[in-house]
């Protein structure tokens, strides 16, 4: 449980290190995320920061989101996530968090949603090696091969690893290092990839 910050994923790039060594980095657009709310044990059970992030056109919100946002005295924002923390007491609604939160060359974890490849195949998708190209076979080098057996249990178990789709799914980059910081220009540049595809949101946290 620790806090973070919401950001848009613009790129990837490289830059130079002290040493002229080409690190590549993946530069992210952080904040600033105003609070808009804040979870406590005793009205929600669990402690937790609300955080608002990206612009979104009036007309582009419903009447029930609106609602919200007045509720709580803020303007509508795109995305709304929580992070959850131990003391909320060092917040409070209407504080903004920027990347200022983080510092060069600390351990964060990265969250997003990774990219949607659709249909996969057992090759694609988990890693088999198919079947050989020879001794007869035609048409099933890329099959998965027996998937489960006649006598016992005479079914094919559950979570049994197939074709299906692929990616979009919630994936967690853990112990990134920040390799540089724009407080200027709410960016965060951080070493190696980062889940999901380009303007994606990604929930940037400080490593527990």
């Amino acid at each position: 449980m620790s806090m973070g910050i919401l950001g848009r994923k613009v790129g990837m790039t490289q830059v130079f290190d002290e040493n002229g060594k080409a690190v590549p980095v993946t530069v992210i657009e952080a904040g600033p995320c105003p609070i808009v709310e804040i979870r406590t044990p005793e009205k929600n059970s669990y402690s937790a920061v609300q955080l608002g992030f990206g612009e979104v056109k009036q007309g582009n919100v419903t009447k029930p989101v609106k609602g919200y946002f007045e509720k709580q005295s803020a303007a509508p924002k795109r995305w709304l996530r929580e992070f959850r923390v131990e003391n909320t007491t060092d917040y409070q609604v209407g504080q903004e968090i920027t990347v200022s939160l983080f510092q060069n060359g600390e351990i964060v974890d990265v969250i997003g949603v990774s990219k949607g490849k659709g249909t996969a195949g057992v090759m694609k998708r988990h890693g088999f090696g198919g079947i050989p190209a020879s001794h007869g076979q035609s048409l099933t080098h890329r099959h998965p091969g027996s998937i489960g057996c006649s006598s016992f249990p005479g079914h094919v178990q559950k979570g049994r690893t197939m074709a299906g789709h692929m990616g979009s799914d919630r994936v967690t980059t853990k112990n990134l290092k920040v390799f540089a910081i724009d407080a200027e220009n709410n960016l965060i540049l951080i070493k190696g990839s980062v889940p999901g595809a380009r303007d994606g949101l990604v929930m940037i946290r400080k490593t527990a």
